[in-house]
């Protein structure tokens, strides 16, 4: 099923994909600006937000909201490349095609492409850029989603088989300079960390973790929305994290980053996440209601993936 709506001003096209309905952007992007289940199709999971942004050299810079592709490692203006002009929405027999305009400035084009997964509930999304310029680059896909406020984000960290005694470290964590490892909404325990979404708190918070088993996911209003990956053995940005978390008080954003690759003229890099939208109730980020609730749902998705 395919509608085209208005949703907080922008014209978007909404598809229903493996029980989860999406909405695309026409006019801005590529950004799916709208996800929800399909048992509450009111219920957007992602936050829009049409004025929020940065000052560039090419103009404001409007965040928008909703899920976006980005290039890591981030830089000014590099990633806040203007992507206000409308987009190209092409509907295949199996997949939904969204290509954003050429960046001749960053010498990359940027695509997304949505399908159906073959384990139930699950849609892969997959992220491409595209090398159009006349020499190689370097970068990472940076896949953010923008989420809705009053949640909180789950970030599993748990251990590497060990090897021996365990006498080498096995987990990393990155910290942004305005960072406080003080700040009331990040929680640690031992195999997760919790960043909550606080509408009160207008300080940033960002870190990045090297996710085991390689999934992040976002609880809100008794549903967690997981974003799997595949880790792959390569170098990664920002102290080789494969998932970052920032928040302030106005959105959290969940993001997942692929590999550093150097990538020729013509040539792309891609990196996929796998969504699922899990109902789970009543949720508090801690461990124990972790372990009991989600995990033997998200068991039983990576045996089948």
């Amino acid at each position: 099923m395919v509608i085209e709506r208005l949703m907080d001003g922008f014209r978007v096209k909404v598809f229903y994909v493996n029980d989860i309905i999406i909405g695309i952007a026409l006019d801005i992007g590529p950004r799916i600006l709208y996800l929800a289940p399909k048992e509450r199709p009111e219920l957007n999971l992602f936050s829009i937000l049409p004025d929020f942004g940065v000052s560039t050299e090419e103009g404001f810079w409007r965040i928008y909201g909703g899920h976006r592709l980005w290039v890591s490692p981030e830089a000014m203006p590099r990633s806040y490349s203007l992507d206000d002009k409308g987009i190209s929405v092409e509907v295949k027999e199996d997949s939904i095609v969204v290509v954003g305009n050429p960046e001749p400035q960053n010498c990359i084009l940027k695509r997304i492409v949505i399908k159906p997964s073959s384990v139930s509930g699950v849609i892969e999304v997959v992220h491409n850029i595209t090398n159009i310029g006349r020499w190689p680059l370097e970068f990472s896909c940076w896949a953010l989603s923008v989420m809705k406020r009053g949640g909180f984000a789950i970030v599993p960290i748990k251990p590497m088989p060990v090897n021996g005694k365990g006498l080498l470290p096995d987990r990393v964590l990155s910290i942004w300079p305005y960072t406080r490892l003080t700040d009331e909404r990040f929680i640690l325990s031992d195999n997760y960390i919790f960043v909550v979404q606080n509408p009160s708190i207008e300080r940033p918070f960002k870190i990045g973790a090297r996710a085991n088993p390689p999934w992040i996911g976002y609880y809100v209003d008794g549903y967690v929305f997981v974003k799997m990956f595949r880790y792959e053995k390569e170098l990664y940005p920002d102290f080789n994290v494969s998932v970052e978390v920032y928040t302030n008080n106005l959105f959290l954003e969940l993001e997942t980053i692929g590999p550093l690759r150097r990538i020729d003229p013509g040539g792309t890099n891609i990196h996929t996440e796998f969504w699922k939208i899990v109902k789970v109730g009543d949720l508090k980020p801690n461990e124990n209601d972790i372990v009991n609730k989600l995990e033997p749902i998200l068991g039983s998705l990576f045996s089948n993936s």
